[in-house]
């Protein structure tokens, strides 16, 4: 794939799903804290894996969560490299059951969920979505006030505090 066909999937994504209007983050702090948080430790670990790294990562989500409900595969490999890599499975661990096994258990066991239904995935993904395209907002424009590592720098000032230890959180969504 191509890089301006790669970066299409973030208009797409959020033509399709919409947006979170601003002022209204604080209704989705349930999937924003996991997601944050995840991509917080991972930079702490990886500083490599930065803002303009991480404006990837959310594109190659973006695509690994649309092959999961359609079916249609993508190749991204001259796109995805360590650095990308590493804050793409913070996200997904974050929500994605695919990735995520004790998410996936909880989603199949205890709430019965059919994960091979792709409307209700269509549904189950909308809410990490519309959190990815805002976040994506939030890093282009801290990537411009900030730099090329602004969004991380806001992010520790931010909730720098809150967040400890290494361990992958995530959240269980309810539809």
């Amino acid at each position: 794939m191509q890089q301006y066909q790669f970066e299409k999937i973030y208009s797409q994504m959020e033509k399709e799903f919409g947006t979170i209007e601003r002022g209204d983050e604080d209704l989705h702090t349930m999937m924003f804290y996991p997601l944050e948080s995840n991509l917080l430790k991972t930079h702490r670990q990886y500083p490599s894996s930065n803002s303009r790294r991480l404006r990837e990562a959310i594109g190659l989500v973006f695509y690994d969560i649309k092959s999961r409900y359609t079916g249609e595969q993508y190749d991204l490999d001259n796109i995805r490299d360590k650095d990308n890599a590493r804050l793409e499975f913070a996200l997904l661990m974050a929500f994605d059951p695919f990735t995520n096994e004790e998410l996936r258990a909880t989603l199949t066991g205890e709430l019965h969920m059919d994960l091979t239904d792709k409307s209700l995935l269509y549904d189950y993904y909308t809410e990490p979505i519309v959190c990815l395209v805002r976040l994506k907002e939030s890093v282009d424009t801290w990537e411009k006030k900030l730099g090329s590592n602004g969004y991380f720098t806001f992010a520790e000032s931010y909730i720098g505090s809150q967040i400890r230890g290494n361990d992958l959180i995530y959240a269980v969504m309810e539809l």
